[in-house]
């Protein structure tokens, strides 16, 4: 089952540092990350979300692979990896992955503009090691599906 975590920062500068050092807790098998988002909050109120994978980019490099090799196998391999490409871009258009945008954006919308909210899934932790990692780096927890018990043994 995985967890989410959503933190409130004063700047967008200190969410990212934040979500560096969980990237790179995750590289020593601290936790595991299902997504990890920053929602950033415009003086307008306008709200844009920083997300971890780009789909779009993702999708046009599977897709030209994919139609590049569908290409070869009809000998007509430029053809086929534009075709692969532009499918596979609007494929990552289309896809949502980890966690829901517009409940990013409904919830982001609670933040004070110019600043930065921290979205996280977790899927596994250890959770005093990663606690222990991120002392001292402030923000506000905002909302959380871990109980409450859970966050007092910890």
């Amino acid at each position: 089952m995985s967890d989410l975590v959503v933190i409130a920062f004063p700047t967008e500068s200190k969410a990212e540092e934040v979500r560096q050092k969980l990237l790179a807790m995750q590289k020593e098998y601290l936790i595991e990350l299902g997504d990890a988002v920053i929602a950033v909050k415009d003086t307008e109120g306008r709200i844009k979300l920083n997300q971890l994978i780009n789909t779009a980019a993702a999708g046009a490099v599977s897709g030209t692979f994919w139609g590049t090799l569908i290409g070869l196998i009809f000998l007509a391999p430029l053809l086929g990896a534009a075709l692969g490409a532009a499918s596979g871009t609007l494929g990552g258009y289309l896809t949502d992955v980890g966690i829901d945008d517009k409940w990013m954006k409904e919830t982001a919308a609670a933040i004070q503009p110019g600043t930065a909210a921290l979205f996280v899934l977790v899927r596994k932790v250890t959770a005093d090691k990663v606690l222990e990692g991120l002392k001292g780096e402030g923000g506000t927890v905002l909302k959380t599906s871990l109980d409450h018990t859970t966050g007092a043994r910890h």
